[in-house]
């Protein structure tokens, strides 16, 4: 008999995914991977509401605090991590449940896909040009030679990337993107929230996480290199709140600009996920929420 389907939670930030998760794996005895980029990071607690002992409930966790704030974080290297994990987990007959609304990461981890090789004397001279001459110019010779990215690259870190791989490899970024085929059975169960309910959800959790002490965090992680990590420095409420550190924002400037990149975030979320047709969703306030994704899980699905 082959292996179960691995499980998906996906969705936007603050719906509920880590809970779902936890109480999956008490149904169906099973172990959750992170599927977090920002949860990677040691000491990266308050501003990622990264889950905690207590409410992991004794389920085992796996890809949290693997990296230091100065790593780069690598959807490669993730790739590797989650399917030798996966395996492990089945191999011990128990249930692999992702959870995490990195949209990639999780494709990584559940579809064919191949990742292109880098180089860092290329990477370097591109990021050389962007100091140089801008996100634009860059852009607009991206759009040259994969008119595709940079149709939906807006971010300077992805559009070198793309870069990157079409000077390696000459072939177009967007011809290595996932086409939506399970590199093994699986199942993603998406929670849907009201996007009203969902916009005063992440409100509320940034103020939370200021009176936990997100500055306080933030101040102790910047002692350890955090505006030098690629990857970490950009996390949502640290960039915001490394300007207070400066003395550039308020406190509750920093909490405002945070909420609206927050909300912003998981409008995208809701973008990439709502365009995958394999994902079945459930209302993340369904009083049966557990049962419903549990026989969704028990389903065969390829």
């Amino acid at each position: 008999m082959g292996s179960p389907p691995v499980i998906a939670v996906v969705g936007p930030t603050g719906s509920g995914k880590s809970d779902l998760a936890v109480s999956l794996a008490l149904e169906l005895d099973g172990e959750v991977i992170n599927a977090d980029a920002m949860q990677f990071y040691r000491g990266m607690d308050i501003g990622t509401a990264k889950i905690t002992e207590a409410e992991r409930r004794g389920v085992p966790h796996h890809l949290l605090d693997i990296l230091e704030v100065t790593e780069e974080a690598s959807v490669s290297r993730f790739q590797e991590q989650a399917r030798a994990l996966i395996a492990d987990i089945h191999a011990r007959g128990k249930r692999a449940i992702l959870a995490g609304g990195s949209g990639l990461y999780v494709r990584a981890a559940l579809d064919v896909l191949e990742f292109p090789g880098t180089d860092p004397a290329v990477r370097q001279q591109l990021e050389a040009e962007l100091a140089e001459n801008g996100q634009a110019v860059l852009l607009e010779r991206l759009r040259d030679v994969d008119p595709v990215s940079a149709g939906r690259l807006s971010d300077s870190r992805r559009i070198i990337r793309a870069l990157e791989v079409h000077r390696l490899t000459g072939r177009p970024f967007s011809s290595f993107m996932p086409q939506r085929e399970y590199f093994q059975p699986a199942v993603q169960v998406g929670l849907g929230v009201d996007r009203e309910v969902l916009r005063e959800r992440l409100a509320s959790r940034v103020h939370r996480m200021v009176d936990a002490g997100l500055l306080a965090e933030v101040q102790r992680l910047d002692t350890l290199g955090l505006r030098q990590g690629k990857t970490a420095s950009r996390a949502l409420g640290y960039a915001q709140f490394l300007k207070v550190l400066d003395g550039g924002w308020t406190v509750a400037e920093a909490a405002e600009d945070t909420i609206v990149a927050t909300r912003q975030f998981a409008r995208r979320q809701l973008t990439w996920f709502r365009a995958d047709p394999r994902i079945s969703w459930l209302d993340w306030q369904d009083p049966s929420l557990v049962a419903k994704a549990a026989a969704l899980c028990e389903a065969p699905r390829i």
